[in-house]
């Protein structure tokens, strides 16, 4: 059994060996190359240099689909009533943004569906359910309204009294 030079061995801290980090290559340290390839995988950016593009395209599908599986979880009645379209329809919309979270990103899809006229009945009632019981402006979290309120949502109408939320017409189907 050999051991190695003094100093080293179990419980002793050494050094790190500066040889066996990276080089900084021209677009700045190893933070700024990370943070390059998480907007290439989660927000749209540019391909950094140096990446195969195949794997990372992969890897960006791969994230959308469980970014679409979360949104799903917080959102299920705007997942169901798009069916089968729900991946394909999450996956467009959210290709070029940056998460805001799961409950975030799905107000914000379901809001703009409804501005292309295109969200499904179910998903109307559960944005008009959601407006009713929360303030949310897109910027900051959302958060539970103290005060009678009405969520409006494609012909659904929605209303919170007492932190309880009814709906009160359904959307059009």
């Amino acid at each position: 059994m050999s051991r190695g030079a003094a100093g080293t061995g179990p419980g002793r801290a050494t050094a790190p060996d500066s040889s066996a980090a990276p080089p900084a290559g021209p677009g700045g340290g190893l933070a700024a190359r990370q943070a390059a390839l998480v907007a290439a995988l989660v927000a749209g950016g540019p391909l950094p240099a140096g990446f195969a593009p195949a794997p990372v395209e992969a890897a960006r599908r791969a994230l959308l689909r469980k970014r679409a599986g979360d949104v799903a979880r917080h959102w299920p009645l705007l997942a169901a009533g798009l069916g089968a379209a729900w991946p394909a329809t999450f996956a467009e919309w959210a290709a070029s943004r940056p998460t805001n979270g799961s409950l975030r990103d799905g107000w914000d899809l379901a809001r703009e569906l409804g501005d292309r006229g295109t969200l499904p009945p179910l998903g109307a009632e559960e944005l008009a359910a959601r407006e009713a019981a929360a303030r949310y402006d897109s910027r900051t979290p959302p958060r539970p309204r103290r005060l009678p309120a009405v969520g409006r949502a494609g012909g659904a109408i929605a209303v919170q009294l007492a932190g309880r939320v009814r709906l009160l017409r359904p959307a059009r189907r």
